[in-house]
């Protein structure tokens, strides 16, 4: 992960709902995404957002989807004309904890409504802990039934209503949340607020804990580091900069986000996003002049 040096820039302004999506303008010519729809109080500590997106590219090249996930794992309910992650739909799927770059190729016709869950809030809603990289079926962990979820998503046509499906049938699952999971979703939120914490030592002594016991809250509900859960924050700041065409200067971008120096920014970059910053960069900059 990055080595860095504490930073001292504000965070971008970026909008939170669309923070991780990758070449956003490009995905808004094919798709229509929607992360705004309400959250029932008693999920909304475990539950961030119900997020849906619909494409129709039937008779047209397929168009590559690509994410910077946040470390949180979602449940969608998706259809379409084609296979996707290798399941036949329509499908209730889990999407665990995506360690890298997500990259979906859309195909075809097709529609996802999904439930995005805080980090660790999967674990703290059902006492599954999360598996990374992996796409499956829906099984027994939410507490109610994939094909009875399917049928009653999909009766719903119009995005807003499939969301109230979801979101009605998980509210009364609800349980109380665990008090080692409120104090991890706190500090999450200072993590998030604060992109001056760029250390794990940093993040302990602001939760009052020890390094150790930050990593094993983490271990056990999110299920990956803190160290990857900061670097994860600043990539996307990173991308998402660029994206929004605010970046002339590479090395003024690794400095302001907090890293050592530019060659480490790219290497961090590079190993997350699959490209160095400077192609990605050209390829934002290609699709501004094609626009």
């Amino acid at each position: 992960m990055a080595a860095s040096r504490n930073a001292t820039a504000s965070p971008r302004t970026v909008d939170e709902r669309a923070r991780g999506l990758l070449r956003p303008a490009a995905t808004a010519q094919v798709a229509g995404l929607r992360r705004d729809h309400p959250v029932a109080p008693e999920l909304q500590p475990f539950v961030e957002r119900y997020w849906s997106v619909r494409w129709d590219l039937t008779g047209r090249v397929p168009f590559r989807s690509e994410v910077l996930a946040h470390p949180s794992v979602n449940v969608s309910v998706e259809s379409g004309t084609d296979p996707r992650f290798g399941h036949r739909l329509p499908a209730v799927l889990v999407h665990g904890v995506v360690t890298r770059r997500f990259v979906v190729d859309l195909v075809g016709a097709g529609r996802v409504t999904a439930v995005k869950f805080h980090p660790g809030g999967f674990t703290a809603f059902t006492g599954a802990r999360p598996v990374r990289n992996t796409v499956t079926r829906l099984g027994p962990e939410l507490g109610v039934g994939p094909e009875a979820l399917l049928e009653d998503v999909l009766a719903e046509e119009d995005d807003e209503s499939r969301a109230r499906v979801l979101d009605a049938a998980l509210a009364p699952l609800a349980p109380a949340p665990p008090a080692p999971y409120l104090e991890l979703v706190e500090l999450l939120g200072r993590m998030t607020a604060d992109r001056g914490l760029v250390r794990v030592d940093q993040v302990a002594r602001l939760a009052g804990m020890s390094v150790r016991s930050v990593q094993r809250l983490f271990a056990a509900y999110v299920g990956v580091s803190p160290k990857a859960v900061l670097a994860r924050y600043r990539l996307q700041d990173a991308a998402a900069a660029i994206d929004a065409g605010e970046v002339e200067d590479l090395a003024g971008l690794a400095t302001s986000l907090g890293w050592f120096d530019q060659a480490h920014f790219g290497r961090d970059f590079r190993a997350v996003v699959g490209m160095p910053p400077s192609a990605y960069l050209a390829r934002a900059r290609e699709h501004d002049v094609r626009r």
